[in-house]
């Protein structure tokens, strides 16, 4: 596994649990997600001092987390670390941190990051 580690990022920790549960998928199972997903999401994330950092996650080809920017995001999301942090946690309602603006999507918004 690449090392998806960012240095001042929450959402770092999450996205390495996630690569790890992708990794220890069976190959069946993980196929079977990635029909159902069939989307490559581009989450940038900045953090509280301003930096951005990018993660991939390919639910299209490889059912994979990957750091740096894809070549041909499905659909990319921009929001905060912490509100990033507050999704994952179900502490956040993600249609009204898009509706407040914490939340931007563009591509294709009919892609549900919910089925990851």
């Amino acid at each position: 596994m690449s090392d998806l580690t960012e240095t001042g990022f929450k959402t770092s920790d999450v996205l390495s649990s996630l690569a790890s549960v992708f990794e220890k998928m069976p190959d069946a199972e993980k196929k079977s997600q990635i029909k159902k997903t069939n989307g490559v999401f581009q989450l940038n994330v900045k953090n509280s001092q301003g930096k951005e950092a990018v993660w991939v996650i390919d639910m299209k080809n490889e059912g994979k987390v990957t750091k740096g920017p894809a070549k041909r995001p499905d659909v990319s999301i921009a929001l905060s670390d912490d509100t990033f942090i507050g999704l994952a946690d179900g502490k956040v309602n993600a249609q009204k941190a898009f509706m407040t603006g914490g939340l931007k999507v563009k591509g294709n918004v009919s892609l549900e990051p919910g089925k990851l």
